[in-house]
C-alpha cells in the first residue's frame, strides 16, 4: 500500500474511532436522560430549578395543586434527588413531593469558593425553602441530608411538621466500617475511577437495586467529574463538630422517626439509639439486611413506614389541638 494511501486509511480510521466513541457518549447521555424521565413520569415528579440569594438549586416536584401536604426530601454525600425518584413513587398520590439537589450536588451549584458544612448547607436551604413559599412542611433526610434535616428542624421549628431521618450522619459514637477504611487513608465514597462507582455501590448498599449499563456508567462518569469538588465537600462535613451538634438535636420539637439499616457500613446502626436519647419526641426502627441507603434498596417498604409515621403524627396532633 502507498504510503499517501496507507496515511489516508489512518486518518479514516481514527476520524471513524472519535465519531464511534463521540456517538456512544452521547447515545449514553440520552439513554440515561430517558431513563430518568421515565422514572420521573411514573412517579408524576418533573424537574424545576430557581435561584435564591444568587444561587442556582435543582429539585424534582410533584404536582403543588392538589392540596396535599409537603414533604421535603434531602439526599447524601455526593449524592443527588434522583434517589428519592422511587421512594417518591410510593407517596405522590397524597404529598406534595420536593427532593432537592443541595449545594455542590445534582444539578444545583457547584462553586468551590463555597463552604458545605452542614451548618452551611442549613443555611443555603432556608431561602430556597422561603421562596418556595411552603407551608409547613414533612420534613425526610438520608445521611449528610439527614444531618441537615435534624439541623434545620431544630433551628426553624415552626416550619417542619415531623422529620423523618434515614441513616443520618452527624453523630459517630459508634464506629463503622468507613472509619476503617479512612484511617487506612481510602474512602469508599469517592469516585475517581469507573471501577470505584461499583465499590460505592457495594460499600453504601446491602440490597442493591438493578442499574442498567448506561445509567450505570453515566453516574460513574458525573461523579468521576465531580471528584474534586466530592474531596472538598468530605472534608467540609467532617470539620462538624460533635458535641455542638448533638446539643442542637435536644432542640428539635418536631414528631421524629429514625430508621436505619442493620448493615449500614457507613455510619453504624448503633448510633440511631444516640439520636433517639437525645430527640425528644422520637422513636427508632432497625431495618435487616439493608444498608445505608433504605429508600433506595427498600423504596416501598420505606415509603409505607413513613406514610403510617405521617399518619400517626397528624392524629396526634389533631388530637392535641
Amino acid at each position: 500500500m502507498k504510503p499517501s494511501v496507507w496515511r489516508g486509511y489512518i486518518l479514516f480510521i481514527t476520524f471513524f474511532t472519535v465519531l464511534f466513541i463521540s456517538g456512544c457518549a452521547t447515545m449514553k447521555t440520552g439513554l440515561y436522560d430517558m431513563a430518568i424521565s421515565h422514572e420521573c413520569r411514573r412517579a408524576n415528579l418533573s424537574a424545576q430549578k430557581i435561584e435564591a440569594n444568587g444561587i442556582p438549586i435543582a429539585f424534582l416536584e410533584s404536582n403543588p395543586d392538589k392540596g396535599h401536604p409537603t414533604v421535603v426530601m434531602l439526599h447524601g454525600f455526593a449524592a443527588s434527588k434522583e434517589n428519592w425518584i422511587r421512594f417518591a413513587r410510593h407517596l405522590t398520590d397524597q404529598f406534595h413531593v420536593v427532593a432537592i439537589d443541595l449545594p455542590g450536588h445534582g444539578e444545583s451549584v457547584k462553586d468551590p469558593g463555597l463552604d458545605y458544612d452542614i451548618d452551611d448547607q442549613v443555611g443555603y436551604l432556608k431561602p430556597v425553602l422561603a421562596q418556595m413559599n411552603l407551608q409547613p412542611f414533612h420534613l425526610v433526610g438520608n445521611s449528610m441530608g439527614g444531618a441537615v434535616s435534624a439541623l434545620y428542624a431544630a433551628r426553624h421549628p415552626d416550619q417542619v411538621k415531623s422529620l423523618f431521618l434515614i441513616d443520618p450522619a452527624g453523630i459517630y459514637a459508634y464506629e463503622s466500617e468507613l472509619v476503617a477504611c479512612l484511617i487506612n487513608n481510602e474512602n469508599p465514597l469517592l469516585v475517581e475511577e469507573k471501577d470505584d462507582f461499583d465499590r460505592l455501590m457495594d460499600f453504601a448498599m446491602e440490597k442493591q437495586p438493578f442499574i442498567p449499563w448506561p445509567v450505570k456508567s453515566v453516574m460513574a462518569e458525573r461523579m468521576i467529574a465531580r471528584k474534586e469538588l466530592n474531596k472538598q465537600i468530605f472534608a467540609d462535613i467532617r470539620t462538624n463538630h460533635d458535641y455542638y451538634f448533638k446539643s442542637e438535636l435536644k432542640q428539635i420539637s418536631a414528631p421524629t422517626k429514625i430508621v436505619w439499616g442493620r448493615e449500614d457500613r457507613v455510619i453504624n446502626w448503633k448510633n440511631a439509639s444516640v439520636f433517639d436519647r437525645l430527640i425528644p419526641n422520637s422513636e427508632k426502627i432497625i431495618l435487616d439486611g439493608i444498608g445505608h441507603a433504605p429508600m433506595i434498596e427498600a423504596p416501598e417498604k420505606t415509603a409505607g413506614l413513613f406514610r403510617a409515621f405521617v399518619v400517626s403524627t397528624t392524629a396526634m396532633q389533631a388530637a392535641n389541638e
